[in-house]
């Protein structure tokens, strides 16, 4: 009898153990209850944020929208009241007659204009503001910080001011109506040297000091480790930089005085007649010319993003 009960009490501490503990001894005590309604504040809230996302969307994309479809009318259409959404019979008139602008009007030439002028524009921002910012950055030197303080401090100041400055540097310099007069100005600016200098800030040191251990000097430590490292900086200044020379409209009306050697803004202008607009046509212009800044943010788009978040947020 005494064995009996003594392998009955081991069966029962056997299955004891194989038992798993409940619930609320696994978690130490039983969780609270979510609030009650935390679930449809929760798809109010991600409901309101698309929303929103929704706003800008039409708010940035609906003008390009509306002057594709406007380009697409007839210019009685166009003017029409009250104004027409759709075209009732889609043309690609307005198209046509800017392929057939010549002479005066030479659009195709102010589109390569425009192209050349922002490309070289981009490259060279690039190339003064990398320099520039590397030096800044990760060089040590004498009253450093107050070249930096200097640099930055002239962003305070509006760009008309050196308007008649820049003027005459071109005039002295024989720039006036050819490229170099769209391409030079504004390539040393304050922004793109403070852009990429709190870019360069944030590469670990350790990069460096493992390049000048294997021999390497400053500039292969530029343009071999930090230039490679700093993609999504440098994308992101090539689209503004490329961005700000392709739109700019006061600075060639003032350097540039052949019509062939005009850019594409500027060109626009003479399309609008002084007693009879032919808006289908203006409308398709002004649609080519967002086209390249549309296809270019296509594709460095990712850069931009992760560039604007690590320059833009820290520093």
């Amino acid at each position: 009898m005494s064995g009996d009960a003594t392998s009955e009490r081991s069966g029962r501490r056997s299955e004891e153990r194989a038992q798993p503990p409940a619930q609320g001894a696994r978690s130490g005590a039983a969780r609270p209850s979510s609030p009650p309604g935390g679930r449809p504040r929760s798809i109010l809230g991600t409901g309101m944020f698309w929303a929103f996302l929704a706003v800008l969307t039409v708010i940035f994309v609906g003008p390009i929208v509306w002057m594709l479809l406007t380009s697409l009318k007839t210019n009685p259409e166009a003017t029409s009241v009250p104004p027409t959404v759709l075209p009732s019979d889609p043309t690609v008139g307005a198209y046509e007659g800017l392929l057939r602008l010549d002479g005066s009007y030479p659009v195709l030439r102010w589109f390569f204009n425009s192209l050349l002028a922002a490309t070289l524009h981009m490259l060279l921002v690039l190339t003064v503001a990398s320099m520039a910012a590397y030096a800044l950055a990760r060089l040590r030197f004498r009253l450093r910080g107050l070249f930096f303080v200097v640099i930055v401090s002239t962003l305070f100041v509006p760009g008309f001011v050196f308007l008649m400055p820049n003027y005459l540097i071109i005039d002295r310099l024989g720039w006036l109506d050819t490229i170099w007069a769209l391409v030079v100005p504004g390539a040393a600016g304050a922004f793109g040297v403070f852009f990429l200098r709190q870019f360069f800030a944030m590469l670990p040191g350790e990069l460096e000091e493992a390049a000048l251990i294997d021999g390497a000097n400053q500039w292969q430590i530029f343009t071999r480790v930090v230039l490679p490292n700093s993609k999504p900086a440098l994308a992101t200044l090539a689209v503004l930089s490329f961005l700000t020379n392709w739109n700019d409209f006061i600075w060639p009306i003032y350097v540039l005085f052949s019509p062939e050697r005009l850019t594409l803004p500027a060109g626009l202008r003479l399309l609008q007649g002084a007693y009879t607009t032919d808006y289908p046509v203006i409308m398709a212009g002004a649609f080519v010319a967002s086209v390249p800044v549309l296809i270019l943010f296509l594709f460095t788009q990712r850069y931009v993003i992760e560039g604007v978040s690590r320059s833009g947020l820290k520093g």
